[in-house]
């Protein structure tokens, strides 16, 4: 078994900052990867005290979460996500945001021109993924998780990331062989993800856990639809929601109508549909196939970049 190893004096100084400005604070950092370039870590948030751990008799799943930046910036501790946690902690959720390297740091233009930087920067990202599940399994004890009992998660490139990672498990590709023999997620969130095919159409080998897929139909960074060169493409949720349709795939896709982007940092206002996925399809086992289209002004609309040359080109 890996040794779990407490950076408490990373989070001591955190933890008393973040407490003065009322934000919710780790419970545990852990080391779970060392990279030639980098140490990568996780931040453990538990379920809050006197919250409900169970829902209808069965234990709640643990949340993982990887950040968004389009591979170029991002941190697992960005303090727009803390509310969120806040949110899924006092439904007794726990929360473990991870950090993965950025492997388009420095890009200054993203296209199909330069899809084998965007294929690397991807499967880093999933490669950091699996190493951190593969640390979350050995510790699974004293992290407090059960070991087929985990949702990943993630927004724009951590979206693009999860969606991926369960593209290569259902598929049995060399990147999933780190984890053990039949492992699978319990289930995936994303909020404005894709995958990148250098085989045409999206399919899979095995069926995938269940999904829950929210994307606006207007984004212009990650497609709504797809970007497709012969055999080489990147479909987002409106096109691969019609693979999970064919095959009857057990997913919710949420389609925000004339959203951009923004839906990607929509976690907090779209929580009543997280709940309802985890509660029904995760944790109930119930093969709920839910898609609707969406237009709904409580919605968050956000002003950060809205296509990739506003992103690439800062």
């Amino acid at each position: 078994m890996r040794k779990i190893l407490t950076i408490l004096a990373l989070i001591a100084a955190a933890t008393a900052a973040s407490a003065q400005n009322g934000l919710l604070t780790p419970d545990g950092t852990y080391l779970y990867a060392q990279r030639d370039t980098c140490d990568l870590f996780l931040d453990v948030y538990d379920p809050a005290d006197g919250s409900e751990k169970t829902f209808m008799g069965r234990q709640k799943p643990a949340i993982v979460f990887m950040f968004g930046g389009g591979f170029i910036s991002g941190t697992r501790d960005d303090q727009s996500y803390n509310s969120w946690f806040r949110m899924l902690t006092e439904n007794g959720y726990r929360v473990i945001s991870i950090d993965y390297r950025l492997g388009l740091k420095g890009t200054n233009k993203v296209g199909i021109a330069q899809v084998n930087v965007l294929d690397k920067a991807i499967h880093m990202a999933v490669e950091d993924l699996f190493s951190a599940t593969c640390f979350m399994l050995d510790n699974a004890e004293q992290l407090g998780i059960s070991r087929d009992n985990i949702v990943i998660s993630g927004s724009s490139a951590g979206a693009i990331s999860v969606m991926q990672a369960e593209y290569e498990i259902a598929n049995r590709t060399s990147w999933a062989s780190v984890l053990p023999e039949g492992f699978n997620y319990a289930g995936v969130m994303s909020f404005s993800g894709a995958i990148l095919s250098r085989k045409g159409k999206v399919k899979y080998k095995t069926e995938p856990c269940p999904t829950m897929m929210l994307h606006g139909t207007k984004d212009k960074l990650v497609p709504y639809n797809q970007i497709a060169v012969f055999n080489l493409g990147f479909y987002g949720g409106g096109k691969l929601v019609k693979r999970f349709q064919k095959f009857g795939y057990d997913y919710n896709m949420f389609h925000f109508m004339d959203y951009g982007h923004e839906i990607a940092g929509s976690m907090h206002t779209t929580f009543d549909l997280q709940l309802d996925f985890l509660e029904k399809n995760i944790i109930q086992g119930k093969k709920r196939i839910i898609e609707a289209w969406i237009s709904d002004p409580d919605v968050w609309k956000g002003s950060g970049p809205q296509s990739r040359k506003e992103l690439y080109s800062r």
